[in-house]
Order: C-alpha cells, then sequence, then structure tokens
C-alpha cells in the first residue's frame, strides 16, 4: 500500500464576486416580483459574496465542464502536464447533461491522452467521493496520480424563468402565485464554483497535505430524502422521478428544480452528522485535540454554533479558533466547497509541518457524511 498526498491545489470562480443586493440581477424575480424570503435567508446563512458562472443578463458564460476543467489547468506546471494525468475523478450535484456523464464531458475538454475516468454523483458528498476513489487508486498502486474535482453550475437550475411556468398554473388555480419555499430557499443559499486537487505518490514542493484516511456515512436506510432534484416528493415520502411525469408537468410543477425539505434538515443533519464523527475518532483512536484545524462544509452560518453545541454534547470540543471556513466570501458551492477551503488554507502560508486537518462534509441528499484526515508534510 503506498502513501497518497495532495501535491497542489486549484480553483475556478467564475466572473466577478455578486453580492446579496446583486442576486436578483442575476437569477431574475419570479413572477415579476422580489422574493419575500430573500433577506431572511440571506441574513441567517451569513453569505456575502458568491460566484455565479452567469452575466448581468442571465446569460450562461460557462458550463459545469468547463469550470472544472479550468480549476484542472491550475494544477499544471513544468513538473506536471496534463499528459501526465493517469485518472480523473470528476464530482458534482450539476450535471451539464443526464449523459454521458460528467468526468467525460471534462476529459473532452482536457484533450490530452486516454485515461481512467470515474464521475461521482450526489449532493456535497460527491466531491469527497470523486477524492476517495483517487486516494484509493494510488494507495492501491493502480495509478502514480490522480486529479479529482468538485464542481458545481447551478446558478442556471435557479433562474426565475425555470419557475414562471409553474407560477402561471398556479394563477390558473386562483392560488397564491409564490413558489413554495422548499424552492425558494435554495435560490439563495447556492452558488457556482470549481475545485481540484493533484494526488500523489509522494510529496512533492513546500507543501503537501497526506490523506491519512477517508470515512463515509449514508442514513438513507432509515430516513427521507430531503434535497432533491429531477422529480417530487410524494405524501409517503417517496421521490416519484421526473421521468414519470408528463412533459407538461415538468413545467408546471418545476420538477426540475432543486428543493430542500428544512423540516428534516434542521432535524436530522446534525445529530446524525454530530453521531458519526464520533464514530469517525473512535474508529481511529483520536479525539479533537489531535487536530489542529477542523474544515467543516456548513451550508449555512445558521448551523455553525447549533453543530459546535451538537458536538460538544457528545463529548468532541473542537475551539472555534481551530475552525477554518470561507462559506461568507465564496458562498455554498456543494461538492466543490471542500476544495475551495483546502485551496485556501493550503495555500495561506500558515500551515506547518506535522499539523493535522479534519475534514467534514454533511449531504442533506438522503443524508450522506464523509470524513478526511490530512496531515501538512
Amino acid at each position: 500500500m503506498f502513501e497518497v498526498y495532495i501535491t497542489k491545489s486549484g480553483k475556478y470562480l467564475p466572473n466577478e464576486a455578486v453580492s446579496n443586493d446583486e442576486m436578483e440581477n442575476f437569477l431574475g424575480k419570479v413572477n415579476d416580483t422580489a422574493s419575500k424570503a430573500r433577506r431572511i435567508i440571506l441574513r441567517n446563512n451569513g453569505i456575502q459574496s458568491r460566484y455565479y458562472a452567469l452575466d448581468q443578463n442571465g446569460q450562461t458564460t460557462h458550463t459545469n465542464a468547463d469550470l472544472t476543467n479550468r480549476a484542472i489547468e491550475e494544477l499544471y506546471d513544468e513538473n506536471f502536464t496534463k499528459k501526465d494525468v493517469e485518472l480523473l475523478s470528476c464530482g458534482t450535484s450539476t450535471p451539464d447533461n443526464l449523459l454521458p456523464s460528467h468526468a467525460v464531458m471534462v476529459h473532452g475538454l482536457m484533450k490530452n491522452h486516454s485515461l481512467e475516468l470515474n464521475s461521482s454523483s450526489g449532493v456535497c458528498c460527491a466531491g469527497m467521493n470523486s477524492l476517495k476513489y483517487g486516494f484509493l487508486s494510488i494507495k492501491s498502486g493502480n495509478t502514480k496520480n490522480a486529479v479529482c474535482t468538485g464542481s458545481e453550475r447551478v446558478s442556471s437550475w435557479l433562474k426565475a424563468d425555470k419557475y414562471n411556468n409553474e407560477v402561471v398554473n398556479l394563477q390558473k388555480l386562483e392560488e397564491q402565485p409564490v413558489i413554495a419555499f422548499k424552492k425558494d430557499f435554495l435560490r439563495w443559499m447556492l452558488s457556482d464554483g470549481a475545485g481540484a486537487f493533484l494526488l500523489e505518490n509522494q510529496p512533492k514542493g513546500d507543501i503537501s497535505l497526506r490523506i491519512d484516511w477517508m470515512e463515509s456515512y449514508s442514513f438513507a436506510y432509515e430516513l427521507e430524502a430531503c434535497m432533491y432534484a429531477g422529480g417530487d416528493k410524494l405524501e409517503n415520502g417517496e421521490i416519484k422521478p421526473w421521468s414519470d411525469y408528463n412533459s407538461e408537468e415538468w413545467l408546471k410543477e418545476s420538477i426540475f428544480s432543486i428543493k430542500q425539505d428544512v423540516k428534516d434538515l434542521d432535524k436530522y443533519i446534525l445529530e446524525k452528522g454530530s453521531d458519526c464523527i464520533q464514530t469517525t475518532l473512535e474508529k481511529h483512536k483520536m479525539n479533537p485535540a489531535n487536530f489542529d484545524y477542523f474544515l467543516p462544509h456548513v451550508s449555512s452560518n445558521y448551523f455553525v454554533d447549533k453543530f459546535y453545541n451538537a458536538m460538544i454534547s457528545r463529548g468532541m470540543d473542537f475551539p472555534k479558533e481551530k475552525w477554518f471556513m470561507n462559506l461568507t466570501k465564496v458562498g455554498n458551492v456543494g461538492s466543490a466547497s471542500i476544495y475551495l477551503m483546502v485551496e485556501e488554507l493550503m495555500n495561506s502560508g500558515k500551515l506547518k509541518k506535522g499539523e493535522k486537518i479534519l475534514l467534514i462534509v454533511p449531504e442533506s441528499g438522503r443524508f450522506s457524511y464523509a470524513h478526511a484526515c490530512l496531515t501538512v508534510c
């Protein structure tokens, strides 16, 4: 078995940062009406700026594959070029197409040579799953290097025109022409961007991060879906897939919009997340004192104190001075968020050899969690 190191990290955030007051200029107003929920949601999530692959007219400027490839290009230098890549592993919640896979589309833009591909789907854990595939490939000796990515291009899913047919339908039914909170909520939470890691079986340069272990958990066997798209939730909790609706319903009911059951989110995300962190630490005979940095992907600052208290109640005290987050300035970029945090910390000049970093990524899709331990080398 080989050691695995993150030897370089890259990112790509499209266009200019978008402030809270500018968001509706890019995403538009549903039914030409300003969202009543927007200010409340933004006050709770604490995000001050984010990035969209849109211009101010709402026109798309980049595909997801393009964002990903641009982040990957940050990994190349005189010692590592696109011709040296042995494995490409890409994770995203928002691929450009149902098929071919996201990794295939990214590889098409790389224009290098034939190589092994892996596409990880899901929600926020998709980026960690793509990382684990690369980690295991190098660990086993299958490849000597891997490029792993997490990316999202969700802005085009959140544009007002995606919901207007539903509003028209509600008006015809003489109902309030306002989209449900489970849909409006996410319009002010999510943003675009991509992150990339180069994994190798030897450390390189001034700073490398050795991946000591990775752990994953799913609670889908006991909990309903919480965040979903391409279907709708029935009264019994099952998801009716888009292909079982007729094409008129796709528009009338915004079937392809991203939705979140905020009641289930609040009820389970911290409870299950704290439980499995405790399980991970016990498995590896570690405790919070072993870590110098704690990098949690938190979708909203609303959850920060709640998360801290949930861990304290289980005997895990990660002091706030160890927390490293960039949610406020880059937004919630789903599967790319953990890559963007690691990239910023790795290039901050703060890290010292021997320090340990704990990565925590929750996913509210159907409540999955992924963890990783890194050592600075």
